[in-house]
C-alpha cells in the first residue's frame, strides 16, 4: 500500500455518492488518473474497496480496522525541522478545538503556501497539502490519520473515534 491509497479510500468513504469518476478522484487528490487506477487495484486486492465500473464502495469496517490498528506501523511518522506549512494532526480541526494547547510547535505538512510555522510531519503522500486545502472534509480526515500516526494515546483514541464517525456517517 501507498499513502495515496489511504487518501483515496478516505475520499471515497466521505463521498455522499458511490458513483464517482476516476478523473474527479485524481483532481480531488492531486494525483494522476493512472495513480488512481493503480491505487484502486491495490485497495481492491487488499479487500478495502469494491469497484464495479464507476461505482466504488469502501469496506468501511476493514478500513477503520486498518486505520486504528495498522496505520502507524505501515506509515510511521517522519518528523523534520521547523518549516512553513499546513497544520495537521492535533494542530488541525477537528482535534485542535477538543484538546488543550501545549507549548510544543504544531505539526505541519511542509508546503510553500502554508501559513503556519511548525515541526515538519511528512504527509501520507506528496499531494496531500494541496488536496486538503481544496477540500475541508478531506483535510479533517487526513489530519485525523496523522494524529493516529503521530499522536499520544489520548490524541490517537480521540482521532479514531472522530474518524469512525466521519467514515461511517
Amino acid at each position: 500500500m501507498q499513502g495515496q491509497d489511504i487518501a483515496l479510500l478516505l475520499k471515497l468513504a466521505i463521498q455522499d455518492e458511490p458513483l464517482i469518476q476516476s478523473k474527479s478522484l485524481a483532481e480531488g487528490l492531486s494525483i494522476s488518473q493512472s495513480e488512481v487506477s493503480k491505487a484502486l487495484k491495490r485497495c481492491a486486492d487488499a479487500g478495502l474497496v469494491y469497484v464495479a465500473g464507476a461505482e466504488k464502495r469502501v469496506n468501511r469496517s476493514a478500513l477503520m480496522e486498518f486505520l486504528s490498528h495498522g496505520l502507524k506501523y505501515v506509515f510511521p511518522p517522519a518528523r523534520g525541522s521547523m518549516v512553513r506549512g499546513v497544520p495537521t494532526a492535533a494542530a488541525a480541526e477537528p482535534l485542535k478545538s477538543r484538546l488543550l494547547e501545549d507549548k510544543e510547535p504544531p505539526a505541519v505538512w511542509p508546503y510553500a503556501e502554508g501559513k503556519v510555522r511548525g515541526i515538519s510531519l511528512a504527509p501520507l503522500y506528496q499531494g496531500a497539502p494541496k488536496a486538503a486545502l481544496r477540500d475541508s472534509k478531506l483535510y479533517s480526515v487526513l489530519a485525523l490519520c496523522d494524529a493516529i500516526r503521530s499522536g499520544r494515546t489520548r490524541e490517537r483514541n480521540l482521532a479514531v473515534e472522530l474518524l469512525g464517525k466521519e467514515i461511517n456517517a
